[in-house]
């Protein structure tokens, strides 16, 4: 075993990768007790940029203070949209900086591991250092598809099909799964992530 997948889908890739644990909802992150290092995929829509249109569960916010925590206790990576309001409520590193726990974020776009999307993602990571992750994949030019359409161009018009910077949007099931090799790229990186010493 190499690492622990928390708030995983119940339908995960996690699930076809050898040395894996997987916690979906029918496990209960809640009850990771250790030992092994953690990729943590909490909830995000209580804490992105839609979240006042959001709704989430009465405790589900509390899902990514926990998943914090346990990136912090056991080592690991935690994935969240970039420019997530997590980061400021659970005084996490922005991009470049360190935290007391040694933790840092990196920020990636998803695209580079295959989502047809950008999808921008900031990466929380406790237990190893930035010269020690695994190799980066690294792909230039825009993605094909877009999370969500541009509301508006500068003159108020919105972007429809036909226009220049129109591209056809990702289903819901894409937007939340995670990409197969970034999948395995994560648990690679959590491998490598050591027990953290609490500050």
């Amino acid at each position: 075993m190499k690492a622990a997948v928390l708030f995983a889908r119940q339908d995960s890739v996690y699930k076809t990768l050898a040395g894996v644990d997987v916690y979906d909802a029918a496990r209960d992150a809640r009850t990771y007790d250790g030992p092994w290092p953690v990729v943590a995929h909490p909830p995000c829509r209580g804490w992105g940029a839609l979240r006042a249109f959001a709704k989430p569960r009465a405790d589900e916010r509390n899902l990514a203070r926990l998943a914090v925590a346990l990136v912090r206790e056991f080592g690991g990576v935690l994935e969240h949209p970039e420019f997530s309001t997590l980061w400021s409520a659970q005084s996490l590193p922005r991009p470049g900086e360190r935290d007391s726990y040694g933790g840092w974020t990196l920020a990636a776009p998803q695209q580079w591991w295959g989502h047809r999307a950008e999808k921008n993602t900031w990466f929380y990571v406790c237990g190893c250092e930035p010269g020690a992750i695994p190799q980066m994949p690294l792909v230039l030019g825009r993605a094909t598809h877009v999370i969500a359409q541009c509301k508006s161009l500068p003159d108020g018009s919105r972007v429809t099909k036909g226009h220049p910077k129109w591209r056809p949007e990702v289903t819901k099931a894409e937007r939340e799964h995670t990409p197969p090799e970034l999948a395995r790229w994560l648990v690679e990186l959590a491998s490598h992530c050591g027990i953290k010493v609490s500050a």
